[in-house]
C-alpha cells in the first residue's frame, strides 16, 4: 500500500506544481520581457512522476494554455485524491478484525 500512496502523493505534488506555474503565467503574462513557465513530468520507473519547471523560448503569455493548465490540475488533484480515498479504505478493510 505504501507505494500506492507514494504514487498518489506524486500526482498531487506534480498538479500542485502544474497549477503554480500557470498561476504565475496568468499574475505575469502582461509583463514586458516575461517567458511562460513550461512544467515536464516523468514518470519514474518505481511509480510516480517527478516534474521539472522550464522558461519558454519566446516571451509573451498564452491564457488559453494556462486555463487548459489549471482544469489539468484540477482533475489531476481529484483523481489522486481518489485514490488516496481508496487506499485507505482498501487499509482499513484489511485492517478490520471483524471482516
Amino acid at each position: 500500500m505504501n507505494a500506492l500512496t507514494s504514487i498518489a502523493q506524486s500526482g498531487l505534488q506534480a498538479a500542485q506544481t502544474r497549477l503554480g506555474a500557470s498561476a504565475n503565467n496568468v499574475a505575469n503574462g502582461q509583463t514586458e520581457g516575461f517567458k511562460r513557465q513550461t512544467v515536464q513530468a516523468t514518470a519514474q520507473p518505481q511509480g510516480g512522476v517527478v516534474v521539472t519547471l522550464s522558461r519558454a523560448a519566446t516571451e509573451g503569455s498564452d491564457l488559453t494554455q494556462d486555463v487548459v493548465d489549471q482544469l489539468s490540475a484540477k482533475q489531476s488533484f481529484a483523481a489522486n485524491l481518489a485514490v488516496l480515498k481508496t487506499a485507505d479504505q482498501m487499509m482499513g478493510s484489511l485492517l478490520d478484525t471483524r471482516a
